[in-house]
């Protein structure tokens, strides 16, 4: 069970997935692949969705790749969200096309005439708009009135799009509020969580690279999201997009908000250390990369703490001076040489799941 209690916020629809409180935070990333290519964009949605991406967004620069959101939307199921500026039309391609979400900022694509052009095609379909608005990009008249991409300015400057599709009587919506700088959109987002209820989503808008981003981003969503705030994230990563699910997952379960895959518990080296546990480690984790089912899985370098350290996990090795051994909730269940270790485990991990998926297939019969 979950126990941070969420921010009570709307909830919408987006294609299969719902967003908002009472459901889970929903995992997205976004393609780098050209989307005029929709044979690159899909082999990604697929590599995306393996890993446990739920919704994707998708470049929309020109109207070729607006049009060629109808061939993607036809190779995959996954929930996909085009993202556009300034031009209202390929808003409306988008939809026209079988887009499940928009992401736009309505002060930016034209004057309310074609707002409201854009409204009325989603309204049909009751699609959800995302407002993004981002620190690298407010409007001129708030950086004169607050000096620099304050909290308050990027709170000021999304509550300014809000309106816009409030005068036109939609709201289906959701926002997102971003900066490079984690205490800067970890406070924009707390601000706009006291004022409104529209569903949020969180990320840290250019992190970095897949080390220094997912420090950022694991410190400002784990803040966020461990305040309750939060209905579906992205992490924003100079790296493949399939990174960015396997750090959102992570950071998700290490607070215990949901639970996919295998929870890796290894120790950190020490003079005590007898074996390549940092090797050990990185190829258990690479090789269980595959599994979703909740494992916690324990990698630890002492024989003789390891099996006690590691007593919550579900199986475990730990090893010794050429030796290692194999162990169950604390339990040692098996000796093995060092060499066989990391096989021992992977084949039993792969048991564990193979017993729980027939159980449950046969309670579900």
């Amino acid at each position: 069970m979950n126990p941070i209690p969420r921010k009570k916020t709307r909830s919408i629809t987006l294609g299969s997935v719902k967003l908002g409180w009472g459901f889970p935070v929903a995992v997205q990333s976004m393609c780098n692949t050209d989307t005029r290519d929709a044979g690159a964009t899909l082999s990604q949605i697929r590599r995306l969705e393996e890993a446990g991406c739920e919704i994707v967004r998708l470049a929309v620069p020109d109207s070729e790749a607006a049009k060629a959101i109808g061939n993607i939307r036809k190779g995959t199921a996954v929930p996909l969200v085009a993202d556009i500026h300034f031009d209202h039309k390929l808003a409306l391609e988008a939809v026209k096309q079988g887009i499940d979400g928009l992401r736009i900022n309505p002060g930016n694509i034209g004057g309310k005439d074609k707002v409201a052009e854009v409204v009325s095609a989603c309204r049909e379909r009751m699609l959800p708009i995302r407002i993004g608005v981002n620190a690298g990009s407010l409007e001129k008249h708030l950086l004169e009135k607050y000096g620099h991409p304050t909290p308050e300015a990027i709170v000021e400057s999304a509550f300014g799009h809000i309106r816009i599709l409030e005068d036109l009587d939609y709201r289906e919506i959701k926002v997102s509020l971003k900066a490079s700088d984690v205490l800067t959109t970890v406070d924009a987002y707390r601000l706009f969580s006291k004022q409104s209820d529209y569903p949020l989503h969180i990320g840290i808008s250019e992190a970095g690279t897949i080390h220094s981003g997912t420090i950022k981003s694991s410190v400002g969503l784990g803040i966020l999201l461990s305040e309750g705030i939060g209905d579906t994230m992205r992490v924003s990563l100079t790296a493949d997009p399939v990174e960015e699910v396997r750090v959102a997952y992570g950071i998700l379960k290490s607070l215990k908000i949901r639970q996919r895959g295998v929870n890796l518990i290894s120790c950190p080296t020490c003079g005590r250390t007898e074996i390549d546990i940092i090797g050990l480690a990185e190829e258990v984790e690479k090789r269980l990369g595959h599994i979703t089912e909740p494992l916690t899985v324990a990698v630890m370098g002492c024989v003789v703490n390891g099996p006690g350290e590691a007593r919550e996990a579900d199986i475990g090795i730990a090893g010794g001076k050429g030796v290692g051994m194999l162990f169950k909730h604390g339990e040692i269940v098996k000796r093995f040489d060092e060499k066989e270790l990391a096989d021992v485990l992977v084949k039993e991990v792969e048991e564990i799941v193979r017993i729980r998926s027939k159980s449950q297939a046969s309670n579900n019969k």
